[in-house]
């Protein structure tokens, strides 16, 4: 059986490589053996796997997967065989998900609707679950306030904007390109009255479009309730590949009073004169991790709480994902590589 891993070169070059494993012969008193169908690729993040200790000679690719129950642990109480899953390998998983058949904790798993394809419930429930923690659980998002989503057109982006307009709050948008700013006005829910899920599209391609004076415009000059980024420029000389991230004193000039900014910038670097503008506004900055729902025992029952809510609204089509054509597994290292470059704007799922 194979699967695909990571593996770092002295050099600290990521390469991808397509290996042989073995699926352990004893399954665990709360384990599953899955046999996948549909495993979703997303960047490893290298730098978290070493602050945990995590650090292998091969580390597993592919941890969003969905695939039909074989055989259930004395133990399991959720899932029996033939049951449609849908879950998320853990960080310290030992076996990628593109192996045909994986071992996972019951407890991270949920039923997959009927109507519901392998390749959106993979494709979707990662991006979801960093929505519902950037919304619900950072910003406590309520009806009528106003949601600023930096690149609205990315996978996490597109769901983030569908989760928000779900629950009455008036989302804007900021497009990277012309075609994403077509993409985005365009966008209407499937069901009930068919507005615009985006009340504005900022293009921030356009230099003559300035992000900052067109929030307040939208606002009345208040400020956005809650702001989702998607990085940070930090200082005024940074690379080209940052070039459409707005600088972090712009962001912090946008947030209304009482707002909340969740980033995704790891090594965000604030200066007293930025932490004072946030102390004058009394907002709060948040750390948007959302791998974070693992490191406390206490907090798995709203873990699966989440992921069962987004396998039911992507069964209603309040959730549309952005996926693209399911690619065969010979493919997987080609599109593993253009993943972890970010050279793709929409989700990759291998077809198993």
């Amino acid at each position: 059986m194979k699967g695909l891993y990571c593996k770092l070169s002295e050099a600290g070059e990521v390469k991808f490589i397509i290996q042989e494993t073995s699926v352990p012969t004893t399954i665990g008193n709360h384990q599953v053996k899955v046999q996948v169908k549909g495993c979703a690729l997303s960047p490893v993040d290298i730098k978290l796997c070493e602050d945990l200790k995590l650090q292998r000679e091969h580390i597993p690719v592919g941890r969003e997967i969905a695939g039909v129950v074989l055989q259930v642990g004395p133990k399991v109480t959720f899932f029996q065989p033939d049951d449609e899953v849908v879950g998320i390998l853990p960080l310290d998983a030992e076996m990628s998900g593109l192996c045909d058949v994986v071992l996972i904790d019951e407890y991270n798993l949920v039923q997959k609707p009927e109507k519901v394809s392998w390749f959106e419930a993979a494709g979707a429930i990662k991006d979801a679950l960093r929505a519902y923690t950037a919304l619900h659980t950072l910003a406590r998002m309520a009806v009528g306030h106003t949601l600023l989503v930096l690149d609205g057109a990315s996978p996490f982006g597109l769901l983030a904007i569908q989760l928000a307009h779900y629950h009455g709050v008036k989302v804007l948008a900021t497009a990277v390109s012309l075609e994403d700013q077509k993409f985005l006005e365009q966008l209407r829910p499937s069901v009930g009255v068919l507005e615009s899920l985006v009340a504005r599209v900022i293009g921030v391609w356009d230099s003559k479009v300035d992000l900052v004076d067109s929030c307040l415009e939208e606002t009345g000059g208040l400020g956005v309730d809650i702001v989702i980024d998607t990085g940070v420029r930090l200082y005024e000389e940074e690379s080209e590949v940052k070039k459409h991230l707005p600088y972090k004193h712009d962001i912090i000039s946008l947030l209304g009073v009482g707002g909340h900014w969740v980033t995704t910038e790891d090594n965000l670097q604030l200066d007293p004169p930025d932490s004072r503008n946030l102390f004058l506004k009394a907002a709060s900055v948040s750390f948007l991790n959302e791998e974070v729902w693992e490191a406390s025992r206490a907090r798995q029952g709203r873990y699966l709480h989440i992921m069962k809510d987004v396998v039911e609204k992507l069964a209603t089509g309040t959730f549309r994902p952005l996926v693209e054509n399911p690619v065969p597994l010979y493919e997987a290292t080609v599109s593993m590589e253009m993943v972890q470059r970010r050279q793709l704007r929409k989700r990759v799922v291998v077809k198993l």
